[in-house]
């Protein structure tokens, strides 16, 4: 019999340890040990205490044994996960805390570890940083007067001017002022503008600027180093050759000046709108589909990574995380990427921005990056490919008009000015049977274009308004062949971004196509401006800041692929969460018993409200609020009521649909196009109903069989959610609701931005704790990323059962850009 103390020799300990540990050998391979490490067989009997002895001597002694180079290179999974002492205690060869963890060969950490990710964020912000100051192209001027008088930010030598980099972005120029005081800098003037990452000063002296650079040049604010450039005076015409190629054209197109730090002769990156806008059109379509389904990919695997981590203590992990590993990390299968039936000039909406361009003058079309990163260059899209050829004229006609305005284009760095943005939308006239013809089909053009009129005289505004309407129908007529122009529209927004809120004033331009010019109507004098589209053979009305989808024909494909998905049917209540102008619901309407939709966007509800209108559909009830307002009552209302849930379906057959107290009614003209242009049953393309049975038909029979299958017990046997969220997502309120509300069994999400869908499947998929945590570090919040915040919201989720991710789809809605839609069916 052996002694207690008789152990065996170290290499038999080896291999169990590792399976004990739970770690992967394919994660963290063990390398064979070499010579010097290799134990003799008269090792075997030593007894475990003399072993240890030895080992202490040796790490102690000055010719110890060279322990194995990934020695405590990692850190132990089995210690981390179970937030307790590893069985192998100091016998580990991983770390146990990030004091224990030690630098890897090539002097890297593990990037599980708080060292790795402070590092690759540092990194990853320097990159940006520099990324930024390569392509900032400053085009407006900065002559204007400071707060305090001083006069303009640069003096009247550019020799004597400096640019600082990588000051922080909330900084306005007092505080830049107040640091420079305080740096015992002495300047004629200094000037910041929020929100940008660059500040200017100007110099009395030589010796003065020459102090300056010596003292602020490389000092640190924050986590940031301070860079200081040159300035040096450029015409337009020539090639800018710098490292940080900052470029300032000013207003009148006589100057410009760019910020240099140290010449090395690499040029300025090139950019156009193409590259911007279209960054893969440059790759064949199929190229383009591929890497968007990798990008899918890594995202979704960032789902089952962050669902792990927010798994409370002491809970099982759910079984969908359990098997990720077989489909490689993902948390669901990923059936691939749908690709889009057109892939030139399929936007039906473009937002142009009013600017100047790198040569000084005023363009219409996109800016060349983020006015944060201080780029306000604005290129004509005349290359974007997503763009339509129509579309590219009317911005031309808004250019040549602004060339002979006498009002201002709005400058970016002031804060003022008066043109600012010109939106085309487009409507077809039916169904687009040839995708590559698709241009053909558009029937309809509505114009908005945005200003800001606060500080202008009203008579001129007017006078300016009138020559626009006329300049825009004098250039749709001029045109060979004519351009349609339905609407003219007015937006008048005086915040600083171009994003205006969805109660900024509109009023319309009565477009006249005779010579002696336009009037300008008010709204209420006349018919509301609006343009149609088609969906799955239905007709919808766009007003001029609803939502719709830019590409109509890959939207047909997408909303078909989320109800197929839903699995939805006569005995189904679906909701429309963010319906916008109801195209999923109406579109799915003849597949279910009753849809509810609810939208935030009052004219969007009222185009809802008319389409259901004008295509006979009257088994729809559209909500005009936030979904975080009204979506529990809503569930609750459906899920807890099933006498009301017969009464509002079989209602709705018979009146008018109400939303807030409004009724909306389609016009008589409305009604008889839907019923001329009604395709052929026998034409019907592939979403049609079955049976040579219109959307109409099959409505009508559903509703007949939902008045038959209703009793007294609850009449919608199914309830399923269908959420089409903006890129921000769900807002916590309405995913708690859809989590808490056991009747909700599917779920489908469509996300615009798959980092926002992670985030909110974080939460809706994460088994609820056992007691919920009060989060109280709320300021920690802000520097958290989407998928952190969704780990800490997590663990205040009321008990509930968690949803699953099954399967997910990417769409191709943007042809030649980085971006798609990603769908994830969701189930409990």
């Amino acid at each position: 019999m052996s002694s207690p103390t008789d152990l065996p020799s170290v290499p038999e300990i080896q291999t169990p340890q590792s399976q004990i540990n739970g770690h992967d050998s394919t994660d963290h391979p063990q390398p064979p040990h070499d010579a010097e490490t290799q134990p003799s067989p008269q090792d075997d009997a030593v007894s475990g205490d003399k072993r240890k002895r030895d080992v202490e001597e040796e790490e102690g002694g000055d010719n110890k044994k060279k322990q194995h180079p990934l020695w405590k290179t990692s850190l132990c999974s089995f210690f981390r996960r179970q937030d307790a002492s590893c069985g192998h205690g100091a016998g580990c060869r991983y770390a146990h805390s990030e004091a224990e963890l030690r630098p890897r060969p090539d002097n890297t950490w593990d990037p599980t570890s708080e060292r790795a990710k402070k590092a690759a964020q540092k990194s990853c912000e320097e990159e940006k940083e520099c990324a930024a100051i390569d392509d900032v192209m400053m085009t407006e001027a900065l002559e204007d007067d400071d707060e305090d008088g001083e006069g303009d930010g640069f003096g009247s030598d550019p020799a004597l001017s400096k640019c600082l980099v990588h000051l922080p972005r909330n900084w306005k120029s007092d505080r830049l002022k107040e640091f420079l005081s305080e740096q015992g800098i002495q300047y004629k003037s200094a000037k910041k503008k929020k929100g940008m990452a660059l500040g200017f000063m100007s110099f009395e002296s030589a010796e003065q600027l020459e102090t300056a650079v010596k003292a602020l040049d490389g000092i640190s604010i924050g986590n940031n180093n301070i860079k200081v450039a040159d300035v040096l005076p450029r015409s337009f015409e020539k090639k800018t050759k710098s490292a940080l190629g900052l470029l300032l054209i000013g207003e009148s197109g006589e100057d410009s000046m760019v910020a240099n730090g140290v010449e090395d002769g690499n040029g300025m990156k090139e950019r156009s709108a193409r590259t911007v806008v279209t960054p893969l059109a440059h790759m064949p379509y199929a190229d383009q589909l591929e890497q968007k389904k990798s990008s899918v990919t890594q995202i979704l695997k960032k789902l089952t990574r962050n669902a792990r981590k927010a798994c409370p203590n002491g809970v099982p992990l759910p079984e969908w995380i359990l098997k990720s590993r077989e489909i490689g990390g993902l948390p669901c299968i990923l059936e691939g990427i749908l690709a889009s039936p057109v892939v030139n000039g399929y936007r039906n909406k473009c937002e142009f921005s009013v600017g100047h361009s790198l040569q000084g003058k005023v363009t219409v079309g996109f800016m060349l990056g983020n006015f944060r990163e201080g780029v306000t260059a604005v290129e004509e899209p005349l290359d974007c490919p997503n763009v339509s050829a129509i579309s590219c004229k009317f911005a031309s006609i808004f250019q040549e008009f602004l060339q002979q305005s006498s009002l201002p284009v709005w400058n970016r760095f002031k804060n003022n000015g008066f043109w600012r943005q010109l939106t085309v939308r487009e409507g077809r006239s039916g169904s687009v049977s040839d995708a590559e013809n698709c241009e053909l089909n558009i029937s309809e053009i509505l114009l908005m274009v945005q200003v800001s009129t606060a500080g202008f005289d009203n008579s001129l505004v007017t006078s300016e308004f009138e020559r626009l309407a006329q300049a825009f129908s004098a250039g749709a007529m001029e045109n060979s062949p004519s351009l349609p122009l339905t609407a003219l529209v007015i937006q008048d927004h005086q915040g600083i971004s171009n994003v205006a809120p969805a109660d900024a004033p509109l009023h319309s331009l009565c477009i006249s196509k005779a010579e002696n010019g336009s009037e300008i109507q008010a709204t209420n004098n006349m018919t509301e401006p609006k343009i149609h589209d088609y969906i799955s053979d239905l007709r919808f009305c766009i007003s001029p800041t609803a939502f719709f989808q830019v590409n109509t024909l890959a939207a047909e494909k997408l909303y078909s692929l989320a109800g197929d998905w839903a699995e939805l049917g006569p005995d189904t209540l679906l909701f429309d969460v963010c319906c916008g102008t109801g195209t999923i619901g109406l579109t799915l309407a003849h597949r279910v018993g009753m849809v509810v939709g609810i939208e935030m966007n009052a004219s969007a509800v009222l185009d809802a409200q008319r389409n259901a209108e004008i295509n006979g559909i009257k088994n729809c009830r559209f909500v005009c609020s936030k979904a975080e307002d009204v979506m529990r009552s809503l569930l609750e209302e459906y899920l807890t009521e099933p006498e009301k849930q017969v009464t509002n379906a079989i209602e709705g057959s018979d009146e008018a649909i109400v939303t807030d107290e409004k009724k909306i009614v389609a016009t008589d003209e409305e009604i008889s196009i839907i019923k001329d242009e009604k395709p052929n049953p026998e034409e019907s393309s592939s979403h049609e109903p079955e049976n040579g049975k219109t959307a109409s038909d099959s409505i009508e029979n559903g509703m007949h069989e939902l008045q038959q299958s209703c009793s007294s017990e609850k009449c919608f046997k199914h309830i399923v959610a269908i959420v089409d969220p903006p890129r921000s997502g769900l807002h916590p309120t309405v995913i708690k609701a859809l989590r808490t509300h056991s009747g909700l069994r599917r779920l489908v999400y469509i996300s615009c931005n798959p980092e926002t869908l992670v985030a909110n499947a974080i939460e809706l998929c994460t088994p609820s704790p056992d007691k919920i945590k009060k989060n109280k570090n709320n300021r920690a919040w802000r520097n958290m990323s989407s998928a952190g915040l969704a780990r800490h919201r997590a663990k205040s989720m009321p008990a509930s059962e968690p949803f699953r991710p099954v399967k997910a789809m990417a769409v191709d809605l943007f042809p030649h850009t980085v971006h798609c839609e990603l769908v994830m069916l969701l189930e409990r």
